[in-house]
Parts: structure tokens; C-alpha cells; sequence
């Protein structure tokens, strides 16, 4: 253990971690990073397959981000945005405007996803309200959910290993039976089938539509639950019953915008527009803490009133629409069209997924690889006929990872989910090695737990 370690040890309480688990695994002191590289103070390379929590677009210490960045520190740090604006983030806006879904035109800034999520939950609350319709007062939101972690947020996620122990103090957020493409009870698979499972939303819009205020989504890919995708067409069904019932579409884009999918939102895949989209990690590349909700004109104006009729949006955080984290903002959305980031991402994701699949499927425990842009996922499953999963206890995930820091690639699996989410700029030779790796050592874990 050196100093650097010690001292972690003693004062930092690390996030998603259980402390006593790093008596084993040390904390890994991260000097510098390049591209998709990190570097610890002793000279081990790390890949960041995993984009340092799915936030890292393009690459660590990209030099035209940290351009932006330094330009920016010398003019102006911070500023109340109350009253007062700056030319990046306005400069932002524009940008962005340009290439959100159609409709969504109005940006009100957060410093977190978890934030943006609890803003747009108010927002939709408030607007109902305020337009005649107060019984909307609920909120749906799909099993396997993971919107955040504060209070609302948390509520509306349905991943008990992060909201279990807190669901006397939430909210009871109706959850709907979401789509699970691998365990499909029709029988039905993703490429094909007609989303049969939308029965169950129209089940719960039926009965519950005229109380519920929104829904909430994480299109195309539910993160947290393992990297479940599931088919567009669940998207357009879900945007018609929304407009049946007068429900808010909250699209959950802080994991899955920014190229991520294959296009620069996941519901670019369906054609839709939400009514709310929320926007974070990818946003400024990784760099600074940002995040925005996006509305549509209509909703705006609900809250466009003289002062005293108490139609405001009374939400704010100290640092919203901060100048240094528009800045990097503006340079990764300049990045993403002058070097056509996206385009070369997805020519590169077919031979991405092609070697993941050639190598991990000949594994007897490997029950499905699935793909969506550079995302790959690789479950894990006692018995690949029944589709068993691996008793949690015997952390086959944790297992994996710890080989895999030993050999050089970050991988951090989602239970018994190995999964690749790299920043966009990884290179074929980059692929090669983490597959090769990640490979190794999966298979090795199998083995000793067969």
C-alpha cells in the first residue's frame, strides 16, 4: 500500500462500493489519461472500456476539449444564472438545438443526471397543474429502471439493489412490466417481434393514464439492469398512448444520447420526440459536471406568466449553465461534426461486436452478446438452456474485474454482465486487446466457478 492509498483509505468513502472490499482491492491512484488510456502513479495502463462510468465520449484529455477549457478559465468561471447568461452556454443551446429530436427548444441546466431527472419530474408535475389537469399527480416508469439516485429519481428506478433499502421514504411510482428481450416470456426475439409485451403499458395507461402526470424511459437501453436493449418500436407505441392520455414522455437520455446507440439519441432510432429529454455525462465528454432537461415550446408556456400568478419554476442549482462546463460542451458537439465521430464509431462497432461474439459465445456460460453502437453487453448464466442466472453471491461480475485490472483493461461489470461501453474513439488494436482480455479472463472465472 502506498502513501496515496493510505490516505484514500482514511479520509474518502468511495460511491457504489461496500469499504471493506478495498481491504482486498486498493484503490487505484489514476495519474493521468490519454485517449482511452488511464495511467496509475506506479505505471500501469488501464483500458477505460467502460468510459469511466459510460461519461468519456472521446477519449481522456482530448486536446481540443482542454483547449476550451483553458480558454474559458481565463474569462469567466462561474456566474449566478439567475438574471445573468454568458455567451458558451448560450452558444450551447444553439448547438444543440440544431440536432435534438424536433420540438424540444427550451434548456433549463442542472449539475447532475439524477438532478435533471428530479427537475423534469417537477416540471411535468407543475405543468399539469397549471393547465387544468391536477389529478396528474403520478409518474410510471418500467421495470429495470435506473433514472438516479436522489429522492424522486430514485423512486422511479426499479433496480432494488440501489432503492430497496429506501422505499418506505419514496414515492410509489407505478412500474410497469418492461421489455426483456433475452427472458422473453412470447417466445418472440428483438429483431422481429411487435412488442408484444407493450400489454402491459397499455394495462397500466388504461387504468392509471388519467392520474399520471409522465413516464419515464431510458430509450433503447436500460443501463443498470444489465444492458437490456429492446426494439424502437416499444418507443413509438409508448409515444401514441402518451398522447392518448395527455403523459408527459420523459426520455431518460443522460446514459444512451451522445452517439452512444448509434445515433446522437437513442430515440433518433424511433423517430420520436419526447416531451422531455434529460442530458448529461456524454454533454461536456466527461469533463465537468452538466446536465440539462430539453421541453417543448407548449410546456414552457404553461410556466410564462406575470410574477404574481405563481406559475414559475421555482428550481434552481448554484451552478447551472456553469461557462467552463458549457465550453467543453460546445467543443465536444464541434468534435462530434467536424470529425464525424459517430459515423466512424458505428463503421468500427461491426467489427467491435463481431470479435465479441466469435470469442465469448463459444463459452458454455455465456447466455447472450448483445449489441447496440459500441455498446456491448456478455451475460453471464449458470445454465445457458434455462437461462439461470448465477447465484449473486458467488460475484462472478467482481471476479472478472479484479483479473481484469491485473491485465490492464477497467471493465466493472453489472452483476453477472460483462459489458464494453468505450469512449467513441477507441481504435481496432484497443478492441483486440480488451476483448482478448476481458475473454481471458472470463474465462478463467468460469472455470473455477464450474
Amino acid at each position: 500500500m502506498n502513501e496515496w492509498q493510505k490516505k484514500d483509505l482514511k479520509y474518502i468513502w468511495h460511491p457504489c462500493s461496500q469499504m471493506k472490499d478495498y481491504e482486498e482491492l486498493l484503490p487505484i491512484v489514476v495519474d493521468y489519461g490519454r485517449g482511452v488510456y488511464l495511467y496509475d502513479i506506479e505505471g500501469n495502463r488501464y483500458a477505460d472500456v467502460v468510459s469511466s462510468w459510460w461519461c468519456n465520449l472521446l477519449g481522456h484529455c482530448n486536446p481540443k476539449i482542454n483547449n476550451a477549457v483553458k480558454k474559458q478559465i481565463d474569462a469567466l468561471e462561474h456566474v449566478i444564472f439567475a438574471n445573468f447568461t454568458h455567451k458558451p452556454v448560450i452558444n450551447l443551446c444553439e448547438k444543440l438545438s440544431k440536432v435534438l429530436p424536433e420540438g424540444l427548444c427550451k434548456f433549463n441546466f442542472t449539475d447532475n443526471g439524477s438532478s435533471a431527472i428530479e427537475a423534469a419530474m417537477k416540471v411535468s408535475f407543475q405543468y399539469h397543474h397549471q393547465t387544468g389537469a391536477p389529478e396528474k399527480k403520478r409518474f410510471m416508469a418500467l421495470t429495470d429502471a435506473y433514472h438516479g439516485e436522489t429522492i424522486a429519481a430514485l423512486a422511479t428506478g426499479g433496480v432494488d439493489l440501489y432503492s430497496e433499502i429506501y422505499k418506505p421514504i419514496l414515492m410509489d411510482v407505478l412500474r410497469i412490466q418492461g421489455p426483456d428481450c433475452y427472458r422473453c416470456p412470447y417466445g418472440k426475439c428483438r429483431e422481429n417481434c411487435d412488442c408484444e409485451c407493450f400489454e402491459h403499458a397499455q394495462e397500466m395507461f388504461k387504468k392509471y393514464g388519467a392520474q399520471t402526470a409522465a413516464i419515464l424511459v431510458e430509450p433503447l437501453l436500460q443501463g443498470s439492469a444489465g444492458m437490456k436493449i429492446y426494439p424502437a418500436l416499444y418507443l413509438k407505441k409508448l409515444r401514441k398512448i402518451c398522447d392518448d392520455y395527455n403523459v408527459h414522455l420523459i426520455a431518460d437520455e443522460i446514459a444512451t444520447g451522445y452517439g452512444r446507440t448509434g445515433k446522437m439519441f437513442a430515440v433518433d432510432h424511433a423517430g420520436i420526440s419526447p416531451d422531455i429529454m434529460c442530458l448529461s455525462k456524454g454533454l461536456t465528454g466527461g469533463y465537468m459536471p452538466m446536465a440539462v432537461f430539453v421541453t417543448t415550446q407548449k410546456i414552457y408556456d404553461a410556466f410564462y406568466a406575470d410574477y404574481n400568478e405563481g406559475k414559475a419554476f421555482m428550481h434552481s442549482h448554484t451552478y447551472s449553465g456553469n461557462p467552463l462546463a458549457a465550453s467543453a460542451a460546445c467543443a465536444v458537439l464541434d468534435i462530434l461534426e467536424n470529425e464525424k465521430i459517430i459515423l466512424n464509431a458505428n463503421n468500427k462497432s461491426q467489427y467491435f461486436t463481431r470479435i465479441i461474439k466469435e470469442k465469448f459465445l463459444s463459452l458454455e456460460n455465456v447466455g447472450e452478446v448483445r449489441s447496440i453502437g459500441l455498446i456491448n453487453a456478455i451475460e453471464l448464466v449458470k445454465n445457458k438452456k434455462t437461462k439461470e442466472p448465477f447465484d449473486s453471491r458467488l460475484r462472478i461480475g467482481y471476479q472478472i474485474y479484479k483479473k481484469a485490472l491485473k491485465k490492464g483493461v477497467l471493465l466493472r461489470p453489472l452483476g453477472n454482465v460483462i459489458y464494453f461501453n468505450p469512449p467513441l474513439i477507441i481504435e481496432k488494436q484497443d478492441m483486440d486487446f480488451v476483448v482478448d482480455v476481458a475473454f481471458e479472463c472470463t474465462k478463467e472465472v468460469l472455470e473455477q466457478n464450474s
